[in-house]
């Protein structure tokens, strides 16, 4: 396997990762944090790119990907989860949303055009070309790794070049919590992008990627995600420090209300009438990108557990899916959404930190199944509360955990059931010590 495809397979997953939601948090953090942008990104690269990688490895490292890591709890919730996993983020919350934020952040910047049939034709020509380009997953690395990343990367150069060169870096103070804990916030900002559960999904199209271009031991398919993620990786922490730059230089005193906005001002002053065909040109490529890796994604992992219908089968469901859904406006999409992804996204963090430290530490089934029922608790706590419910009852006393008002309250009670059901099983596994048994 020649390192040139390692670094296609690379660029193919950076732009997998960077969809829109990664194109407008970063400038927002910029914006917002002023003087204190040196340890806000910092935080904000920590839960977005580090935890992203991290989710990337521990799929390579399973023979079964997703579904193995989750069986460590019990095998129905290894394949029960992993099928929540690629049914939420994809088929009806990623891929769509990718087709509405393609239409509202881009297309609508280009053409001005805002009515229900400029949805409905702008969503079919969107999935018509995800769907041919999705077709094949065997040229997906061609299609994206070697055309469609390099045009995205070319297009954002040309904004961030000249952000550089035009905007001057004066003092501003920092605003909200970015003043009092500029890493924390930066944390928790790049935990809300929810990129570690994408990343449990695009963990199948790497590994197909790698078997394509001639890897087949564990050894190689191994060595090759690594080597493609940190190539991802640094891709994304070039582009999230730039971007965020942008949000921290931009001069005036406009107040903004999200990245979006300061990209679009930003194109606007730079390139004039041709900044919001500029920037909707960066969203609409960004999101393709996505929406093509999201249904490979779902096709390639449904194919293997029901392969009675086949791959180009998949893609059409997906296509067609997302194709429904996406018209139902963004605003829709999002409701439906963020209670499911509020419930499942700690369990997928549990799940990703405790099958890498397996490694080290050796097997323990009682340290998943505690960690994970502890943790899946607090989720089902913030779920519900998402979608209105009152637990009064529970909040006094859930709320005593570190964090719990920005929805982190899992943190410490997980991974201290994590360290108890480890310590259960090294005390049933341990020997007994003969001599103190017949005393």
């Amino acid at each position: 396997m020649s390192r040139i495809n390692v670094l296609f397979i690379g660029f193919m997953l950076f732009s997998l990762f960077f969809g829109a939601g990664n194109l407008i948090f970063p400038p927002l953090l910029g914006w917002e944090s002023g003087d204190n942008f040196g340890p806000a990104i910092t935080g904000f690269l920590i839960t977005g790119v580090l935890l992203p990688f991290m989710a990337v490895m521990a799929v390579a490292l399973e023979d079964n990907g997703l579904i193995s890591m989750g069986s460590r709890v019990h095998h129905i919730f290894g394949i029960v989860f992993a099928i929540i996993i690629y049914l939420s983020i994809g088929a009806f919350y990623g891929i769509p949303r990718a087709s509405s934020v393609a239409y509202e952040l881009g297309f609508q910047q280009i053409f001005k055009i805002d009515d229900r049939w400029g949805v409905f034709v702008f969503s079919l020509i969107f999935f018509t070309i995800t769907y041919l380009i999705s077709l094949n997953p065997k040229k997906i690395v061609n299609r994206i790794g070697q055309y469609l990343t390099p045009l995205l990367l070319l297009v954002l150069a040309v904004l961030v070049i000249q952000s550089f060169m035009t905007f001057e870096n004066v003092s501003s103070p920092a605003a909200g919590k970015y003043a009092s804990a500029p890493l924390v916030t930066g944390i928790l900002e790049g935990y809300f992008t929810m990129d570690a559960v994408a990343a449990l999904a695009f963990g199948i199209v790497i590994i197909n990627a790698l078997k394509d271009k001639g890897a087949a031991s564990k050894e190689e398919l191994v060595k090759g995600t690594l080597v493609s993620a940190l190539v991802a990786g640094t891709v994304l922490v070039a582009v999230y420090f730039s971007l965020g730059w942008i949000g921290r230089v931009i001069p005036g005193e406009t107040s903004f209300q999200n990245g979006a906005e300061i990209l679009t001002s930003a194109s606007g002053i730079l390139f004039v009438t041709s900044g919001n065909i500029l920037f909707g040109l960066i969203v609409m490529l960004a999101c393709l990108t996505t929406c093509v890796g999201l249904i490979n994604a779902c096709s390639s992992f449904f194919n293997e557990i029901y392969p009675r219908l086949s791959y180009a089968h998949y893609v059409t469901i997906f296509v067609i899916i997302g194709l429904l859904v996406s018209n139902l406006g963004l605003n829709m999409i999002l409701h439906v959404a963020v209670p499911l992804l509020s419930f499942i996204y700690p369990i997928a963090i549990i799940l990703i930190i405790l099958s890498l430290l397996e490694h080290i530490t050796g097997k323990s089934k009682t340290m998943f199944q505690l960690a994970v029922a502890v943790t899946a608790f607090y989720a089902l706590y913030e779920a519900l509360v998402s979608i209105g419910f009152e637990l009064e009852f529970l909040t006094g006393l859930l709320d005593i955990a570190p964090f719990f008002e920005q929805g982190l309250g899992w943190v410490l009670p997980g991974f201290l059931a994590a360290i108890i059901g480890y310590g259960i099983d090294i005390i049933k596994n341990k020997p007994i010590d003969e001599s103190r048994e017949n005393q």
